[in-house]
């Protein structure tokens, strides 16, 4: 069979899933298509690999910026990818399922980018920092930090607006969720220390929280999006914002956040039934916006099966000049998985009123 053949099939079999979640759930909403402008190099090895990306912006150049992406397979690690889809590093060190980034963590004498990782083979969580002259991931964690989950599945971070502290934020598959507060041990690496526990009624895994509402959005698979406030003073009962059914089909995955602006924005949410992304507002009710998939272009594929996402409205130089979408691909005919990259403003555009465009927000 030609490898046209092949990719007509998995395409139309796509397209089969998609029809058939939709009408199942009864999704009525209108979806609009967007492509990729760049993927990134596929993962060594094969099967359902990668899993969730994160976006580095550099300090100075951000055309310098870089994607770092998960492989969750035995031997697995980090990926680090540039702007090109070149990958520069591969930081081994276990079963990378989620990862996540914040700035200016401070550290020693310096503030630096730190990135988690949660690490399924030991139950762990992978702390790193990002140099910046090499844009290479470093190990910082002081130790294999005690989780008290099963086995760690979805993580995300958060920075306080209220207390400055910063947080790592893990689950697994019984719904169990810990919020770990992360510090500087005092000999130059990082330490966490488990400061609140939450709970879902069923297997979560995407997380994203806001730094600046101080929200923390969890997604149920098989339900949902829950809102919980993201301080650790905060009550544990949480509020579900969407249900599946309504504007997504199971599983509910990756979870990302777009700042416009102090208090504006949008949440946006992988529904990987039926291969689509679903965009809230940040604010208020977190009312639905719209609904978009990535198609194929002329030479490189849509996405399918996604699971995690990021966003950043910072403009990367001339690749994204108006931000960037990156999606994990669970389906990369031809090669094993990868990650696609969409400019930002090309989703925007598609809306009718066009979405906020604001590369003037620093999110570092």
């Amino acid at each position: 069979m030609t490898a046209n053949k092949i990719t007509l099939l998995a395409s139309s079999a796509i397209l089969l899933i998609t029809w058939s979640c939709e009408k199942r759930y009864n999704i009525q909403d209108e979806v609009f298509p967007v492509q990729a402008t760049m993927e990134t190099a596929a993962v060594p090895t094969t099967d359902d690999t990668a899993d969730d990306p994160c976006i580095w912006i550099h300090p100075t150049d951000p055309a310098l910026s870089t994607i770092i992406g998960t492989n969750k397979n035995v031997g697995g690690g980090l990926h680090v990818y540039d702007l090109e889809g070149q990958e520069i590093q591969f930081t081994g060190g276990g079963q990378m399922n989620n990862v996540d980034i914040r700035y200016n963590f401070p550290l020693g004498d310096k503030k630096v980018a730190l990135v988690t990782a949660g690490e399924r083979s030991r139950n762990t969580l992978a702390i790193y920092t990002v140099d910046p002259a090499t844009r290479n991931l470093d190990s910082v964690a002081a130790r294999d930090i005690p989780l008290g989950l099963e086995e760690v599945y979805g993580s995300c971070m958060y920075h306080s607006p209220v207390d400055g502290g910063y947080y790592a934020i893990v689950n697994d598959k019984n719904g169990r969720i810990e919020q770990w507060r992360l510090f500087d041990n005092g000999a130059g690496a990082v330490d966490g220390e488990l400061v609140r526990t939450l709970s879902v009624p069923s297997q979560p895994e995407g997380c994203v929280a806001d730094d600046i509402l101080a929200q923390l959005y969890v997604g149920e698979e098989e339900a949902g999006i829950w809102k919980f406030g993201a301080e650790p003073a905060d009550p544990a009962e949480g509020q579900m914002i969407d249900k599946v059914g309504n504007h997504m089909v199971p599983d509910v995955e990756g979870l990302t956040i777009y700042y416009a602006d102090d208090s504006t924005g949008y949440l946006i949410a992988s529904s990987q039934g039926n291969n689509t992304y679903v965009i809230y507002t940040r604010e208020v009710n977190n009312d639905y916006v719209g609904t978009f998939r990535i198609i194929n272009s002329e030479n490189i594929d849509g996405t399918s099966d996604t699971d995690g996402i990021d966003v950043t409205n910072a403009a990367l130089g001339s690749n994204f000049p108006d931000g960037l979408f990156v999606v994990q691909d669970g389906s990369n005919p031809g090669a094993n998985q990868n990650f696609k990259c969409v400019r930002w403003g090309t989703i925007a555009r598609m809306f009718d009123p066009p979405l906020t465009i604001e590369t003037a927000w620093d999110p570092r």
